[in-house]
């Protein structure tokens, strides 16, 4: 979110396109003159604004002395992956927000479980890791297609694998959970497209009533 009373629009320093602060990346300058990603929007200084996506920030790196020299109106480095360091952030910050909502008892892991909750709770989201086999990946989507009207639209993600998805969870051997409706849930789903979009690719299946 935009801090209070700043602007809730600004400009890719890269396409020069005005866009949603939501649909950007800022950049600001640590005490070294180094280049970092404020993905939170919270840290001191000049930013400069970047479309959240992998080519833009490649290309701004790319041509960081036209990009963020004049953007900061300063001398500014950086370090050669600098769209690869954004990438590896992003997919922190989503699964942290994965581990919030087993906090939060938004979440339902295993294949029975997740197979009962898609017939009987509100599921948002559909979690598979990037292993699962094909095969029970389509048999909950044909659950979650029959199932009632609170199943419906919901978002399936298929961008961790197991490893990754235990680290977050706290859990072992995850391969199959389901996001049940509530705030983390929804923050989590928010990290994901913001993932996905920044990758330019469809592993998030974002498409409503697709699971």
């Amino acid at each position: 979110m935009p801090r209070k009373n700043e602007p809730t629009e600004r400009q890719c320093a890269v396409t020069r396109e005005v866009l949603p602060v939501s649909s950007l990346i800022r950049f600001v300058l640590d005490p070294d003159g180094q280049v970092v990603p404020d993905l939170r929007r919270v840290l001191p200084g000049r930013g400069v604004w970047l479309t959240a996506t992998n080519d833009v920030v490649a290309a701004a790196e790319k041509d960081r002395k036209k990009v963020f020299g004049r953007g900061f109106k300063a001398e500014a480095r950086v370090e050669p992956g600098l769209a690869d360091r954004v990438d590896a952030l992003m997919e922190r910050l989503a699964l942290q927000a994965l581990s919030m909502t087993r906090k939060a008892g938004e979440l339902v892991t295993g294949y029975a479980k997740v197979e009962a909750a898609l017939r009987r709770d509100p599921v948002v989201g559909l979690i598979h890791a990037s292993e699962a086999a094909e095969d029970g990946v389509r048999k909950l989507a044909a659950v979650a297609a029959g199932a009632e009207e609170q199943a419906n639209g919901c978002q399936v993600v298929r961008l961790f694998d197991s490893d990754q998805l235990d680290l977050a969870l706290g859990r072992s051997n995850v391969i199959h959970a389901a996001l049940l409706a509530g705030q983390a849930s929804e923050n989590f789903l928010a990290r994901v497209r913001d993932l996905e979009r920044f990758r330019g690719s469809s592993a998030a299946h974002g498409d409503k009533g697709s699971a």
